[in-house]
Order: structure tokens, then C-alpha cells, then sequence
């Protein structure tokens, strides 16, 4: 999956949004329900693009054992919700795609009843 594509498929996400929030405007945020879902350097570091996706702690570990592109995320601490996600390796697209909508339900399940319930009635 390129940048690109990525980019795409966050902002297909219902209600989703990405701005560039921080002074020096190399870091893409997706949101959702205005909290973060996922978020990127647009500026590649040695050449491959890294994406940080939330995830539920369980299973951060199946996926890191089980596909070396995908690692702790960064500026997580020593969290098991953040995962970093390398574009360029051997993540399959669907797997990836699959990663964002977890991201999302985690941070919709998160929210209060009443937000949750204005997210599910977007259209």
C-alpha cells in the first residue's frame, strides 16, 4: 500500500478528517469524533513510510509477532495500543485496511454514550 491509498481509505472512514496539527506540518492525523485514529510522517524515513494506528493491546502482540512491518509504535511508551505500520512491507493491503477499522471501533467504543450514538447516525 503506497501513501496514497492509505490516505484514501482513512478518509473513507465515516466522519473521518485529516489536518496537519502540529508547528512543523510533516505529521498527517486522521480522525474521528475529533480523536485521533491514525497518523503519519508524510515525509518518509529512510525511504519507507511508517503509520502509527491504534489497536487493541491483545492483539498488538499476535501482530507483531506475526509480520515483521509492524513494531511498537512510536512516542507510545511502553503502551501496547499504538502500533507503527511499515507501508513498504509485509502487511498486506487487506491486513492494513483491517488495522484502521480496529483503530476506529477503539476510539468509537471509547467515547461517551452520547457521542457514540451522534457517530452512528452519520451518514
Amino acid at each position: 500500500m503506497n501513501i496514497e491509498e492509505f490516505s484514501d481509505y482513512c478518509l473513507s472512514i465515516k466522519g473521518a478528517s485529516g489536518s496537519f496539527p502540529f508547528f512543523d506540518k510533516r505529521i498527517l492525523v486522521f480522525k474521528v469524533m475529533e480523536k485521533m485514529f491514525a497518523y503519519l510522517n508524510i515525509e518518509p524515513k529512510d525511504g519507507e513510510f511508517r503509520v502509527s494506528i491504534k489497536c487493541e493491546p491483545s492483539r498488538s502482540m499476535e501482530l507483531r509477532d506475526s509480520y515483521e512491518g509492524i513494531t511498537h509504535g512510536q512516542h507510545a511508551g511502553n503502551s501496547f495500543t499504538w502500533n507503527a505500520v511499515n507501508l513498504q512491507s509485509d502487511v498486506p493491503d487487506s491486513v492494513i485496511k483491517e488495522l484502521v477499522d480496529i483503530s476506529v471501533s477503539e476510539v468509537i467504543k471509547k467515547l461517551p454514550k452520547m457521542k457514540q450514538a451522534e457517530y452512528n447516525s452519520l451518514q
